[in-house]
């Protein structure tokens, strides 16, 4: 009889249950993914208004945080391919230390700096381009957990790049929360 009861009432809250009752959003920052410190391997952005998210690639997303010869290098990156063009967006320092809570200009690609990238690349063309960061299209990292403990590093992340064309890309909204080798 309890199971009798409990099959008519969920059959009635399932009736009662109307598309319109259920949100759905259509603001593309939403369907990133969220901003977590856990190192749940996530990221995504807006990508001149369009959602960026890792996928259809082997190896589609990348942390490291490295000491090399003294000098300190990291990078996050993540790709995605579609009707054979892979995207990569990426931000990361070269020869340059980071921390928790620290804020970083993305600037020229040269050492020293934090950086941002966006790479393109044609598979049927082999034609591949990649656009920087400069001291006329910058953007900002923000660094909100750097865990040594358990290779944690989350932020997030905002930048244009000017391709070959003079277009203007704009990467916003960016966010990450990746285990990171070093």
């Amino acid at each position: 009889m309890k199971k009798l009861i409990l099959l008519l009432f969920a059959t009635l809250l399932l009736c009662c249950c109307n598309k319109q009752d259920i949100p759905v959003t259509t603001n593309p920052v939403d369907q990133l993914p969220p901003e977590t410190q856990t190192g749940a391997n996530t990221f995504g952005c807006l990508l001149d208004g369009q959602i960026f998210k890792p996928g259809l690639t082997h190896n589609s997303y990348q942390c490291f945080y490295q000491l090399v010869d003294g000098e300190y290098y990291f990078l996050v990156t993540a790709s995605n391919m579609k009707n054979n063009i892979l995207k990569d967006i990426s931000v990361g320092t070269q020869k340059r230390s980071i921390s928790e809570g620290q804020t970083l200009q993305l600037s020229e690609n040269i050492f020293g700096n934090a950086i941002g990238r966006y790479f393109i690349g044609n598979n049927v063309t082999g034609v591949v381009e990649n656009y920087y960061t400069s001291s006329v299209n910058t953007g900002e990292l923000k660094i909100s957990k750097l865990d040594f403990t358990h290779n944690i590093v989350s932020g997030t992340f905002w930048y244009d790049v000017k391709d070959n064309q003079g277009v203007i890309h704009q990467i916003r909204d960016g966010r990450f929360d990746m285990q990171f080798t070093q």
